[in-house]
């Protein structure tokens, strides 16, 4: 699929054609929800609780002797009957709510993902991504710029920007831009994609995107 190419300055130079084993993927939302929501579960931490009638300190000696008080019987003041006793069927630190999903799976849900900021032009193709300097004010220019020149990005408020090679200017400008994401080719997901409503690439991120993503087939697009 031929894809316009954008400088800096917001201008078209040249167009190139996009895979679409990659950008011209048909979206299936069941695939990427799946992905999308295994991803959440892997990130998510263990944060609530509670211990049980065996951890809780204290209570090694029997509050009173079984028979003769007219009181009910207790083994230990940290029985889960007790105030300050262990907590039953509490929240403990060994779940795991770590979901399983396929590499090639992943892939595909990326490449749909991809595929929608192409199909309605929220993505940008850069024929080079440099910047002066690593300052915030460079970086908030250059997307500023692109945005009084593109129609489509006009009304886009978060921007992902994906980059070929490590890149220390790049990321330092983006630190101080709460809408501003910046993520190596090698380490796109879907999360990341759906999270901004605008991507911004430059050509050699395109070329590794199109190599390093071997698991999506072209019977998929």
């Amino acid at each position: 699929m031929k894809f316009p190419v954008y400088n800096l300055q917001g201008e078209k130079v040249k167009e190139i054609e996009l895979t679409s084993r990659i950008f011209g993927v048909k979206i299936k939302p069941e695939v990427v929800h799946q992905v999308t929501v295994a991803q959440l579960a892997n990130t998510r931490k263990v944060l609530a609780s509670t211990k049980d009638k065996s951890e809780v300190r204290g209570g090694g000696k029997k509050p009173w002797r079984q028979k003769g008080t007219g009181r009910a019987r207790h083994g230990s003041i940290r029985s889960p009957l007790w105030r300050g006793g262990g907590i039953t069927f509490g929240p403990t630190t060994d779940r795991n709510f770590s979901l399983r999903v396929n590499k090639k799976q992943k892939q595909l849900a990326l490449a749909m993902c991809l595929s929608d900021r192409a199909s309605d032009n929220s993505l940008v193709v850069l024929d080079k991504l440099e910047l002066a300097s690593g300052k915030t004010k460079d970086l908030n220019n250059l997307l500023g710029q692109l945005q009084e020149k593109i129609a489509d990005w006009k009304n886009k408020k978060k921007f992902l920007i994906i980059s070929a090679d490590k890149n220390n200017e790049l990321v330092r400008a983006s630190l101080n831009l709460p809408q501003v994401e910046v993520i190596l080719a090698d380490s796109l997901n879907c999360l990341a994609v759906l999270k901004h409503d605008a991507v911004l690439a430059d050509m050699a991120a395109i070329d590794k995107i199109d190599k390093w993503y071997q698991k999506i087939k072209a019977k998929n697009s």
